[in-house]
């Protein structure tokens, strides 16, 4: 059991406060009090409070608080106070009952997953008080709120360097460094743990599409896919969703002694920060096809009843046929593998892009090496390959900063996917011929081939816009905006007033 308040504290302040004892929240609370720093603890259950307590072995500098007033006053100027409560209405409703109780100078950490836009606006509310508010992006789920996950802060500079010790000290490490560092001002430490997620959503939308491809083409049971995807994590594919897949593949049901993910219903849910990242993509304009195709598939997953009702009406060609017209088994395996691997980078680039599109409109200075530093470890997303998108940041040999257009013209992934490619559209290929959906695998593919292409469609696009609506468009050949007067003539409106008037405007 947890030492009680006059065992553990002795009267002492304790360092920094936590409220919100969901798992995440209790397991960030041990990490804390392992690693020295005293906590005090507290929920707005006091039963969860209790039995989190009564849980707990070991002499670690934990307490609980039966009220916010009591966690307020049992903490050292200036107070720190982590909340771990669920996003939304809960943590205004928690700031709420908070800020009468802070004095000036306090610091309040978000440590959930908040829309970076409600982030900014609780810093502008706790900013009339004098009161700092951190929004702080905390990935890498239970195990790694306990062992150390990837840390985001965003916020005041200098109320992030009075928590920055305890921050770091607590996140994962690689490589002697700390997978926490500060992000930037306003809510850019949500924003990137928003993208972050997006970038997971595509992720695993393209690990489940490899599966969905090898069952149904390849007829793979799921135990035969565990081992594929355990070969496939001793590659350029090691990171922590494929080192999962192939545990949860085998996993066996202990009720039926099938195969575990057999038994699971087919329908995933989410919690908005996929959603955010699509959103948010869209008011930017920056395409993120792969990240937005996985926000989609997991919303058709929910259609269950209406796919069952469709399974029995609507036709689609025979898998096992497909399969014959593959070629040999274990090239498909392969090709998908490298389909998989490809369609990753082109994830990850879209989310890069997006990061700096977002940091140069909002004034971030995002470091993006650094961000793929901090997601090297603890983190859901954490890959091998993180270190070469870190290493293409860093700038040459000479320590010259690059001006990276995309992730995929870096020389690196640029040559990796030039080698896989084959492969890729094989994949897909035998994808759209079993009848296989392959959302995120195609999306990718389609936005490789749009970002190579010098000159593609749109200008037939501006074309009919300026036919129907009048909007003009642009010439290769001449400077200025440009409208045809198609129902009078046909003729060609020069740039100027003539323009405006031809046009309407």
């Amino acid at each position: 059991m947890a030492s009680t308040d006059e065992q553990s504290t002795h009267g002492e302040l304790a360092t920094i406060g936590l409220t919100g004892l969901a798992v995440m929240g209790q397991n960030l609370a041990r990490n804390i009090a392992r690693n020295g720093y005293p906590i005090v603890v507290h929920n707005r259950t006091k039963a969860t409070t209790d039995a989190f307590l009564e849980g707990l072995e070991g002499d670690d500098p934990l307490s609980s608080a039966d009220s916010l007033e009591d966690l307020v006053a049992r903490l050292e100027k200036p107070r720190k106070i982590i909340l771990m409560v669920k996003a939304g209405d809960p943590v205004d409703a928690v700031l709420d009952d908070l800020l009468p109780l802070l004095d000036r100078g306090d610091i309040v950490i978000d440590g959930g997953n908040s829309f970076f836009g409600h982030t900014e606006r609780r810093q502008a509310k706790c900013s009339e008080q004098g009161i700092n508010f951190l929004g702080v992006g905390i990935s890498g789920g239970e195990e790694g709120a306990l062992n150390g996950p990837s840390i985001m802060p965003g916020g005041d500079r200098d109320a992030y360097a009075q928590v920055e010790e305890i921050l770091t000290t607590i996140s994962a490490h690689v490589d002697g460094e700390p997978c926490c560092r500060y992000i930037g001002a306003g809510g850019a430490g949500h924003y990137v743990k928003m993208v972050h997620n997006g970038i997971e959503y595509a992720d695993i939308q393209l690990i489940v599409e490899s599966y969905d491809l090898m069952r149904h083409v390849l007829g793979r049971s799921a135990s035969e896919l565990a081992e594929v995807f355990s070969t496939w994590n001793e590659g350029d594919l090691e990171s922590f969703l494929i080192e999962i897949t192939s545990i949860v593949l085998a996993k066996q049901d202990p009720t039926t002694g099938s195969a575990l993910v057999d038994v699971i219903l087919d329908q995933a849910e989410q919690k908005g920060t996929g959603r955010w990242t699509a959103q948010d993509a869209l008011e930017l304009g920056v395409p993120s096809p792969s990240m937005t195709s996985a926000v989609y598939a997991r919303s058709l997953s929910a259609l269950k009843e209406k796919r069952e009702r469709a399974a029995g009406e609507l036709s689609g060609p025979d898998p096992t046929a497909a399969a014959d017209e593959s070629g040999e088994s274990d090239r498909l395996v392969d090709d998908i593998r490298q389909a998989l691997y490809a369609s990753k980078v082109v994830a990850y680039a879209e989310g890069f892009d997006q990061l700096a599109t977002a940091s140069r409109t909002n004034d971030w200075n995002l470091d993006l090496g650094g961000l793929a530093t901090i997601w090297r470890g603890g983190c859901i997303i954490r890959a091998r390959f993180l270190n070469r998108i870190r290493d293409s940041y860093e700038g040459d040999s000479d320590g010259n900063s690059v001006d990276v257009d995309s992730l995929l013209t870096l020389p690196y992934f640029r040559d990796e996917i030039a080698s896989a490619q084959d492969a890729w559209r094989r994949a897909v290929t035998a994808g759209i011929q079993a009848g296989v959906p392959l959302p995120a695998f195609s999306s990718a593919l389609a936005y490789y081939d749009g970002y190579r292409q010098a000159r593609g469609p749109a200008n037939l696009i501006q074309g009919l816009r300026d036919y129907f609506g009048a909007h003009t468009y642009h010439r290769t050949d001449r400077e200025g905006a440009f409208h045809i007067n198609w129902s009078q003539g046909g003729d060609e409106v020069e740039p100027g007033k003539k323009l405006k008037e031809a046009a309407g405007h």
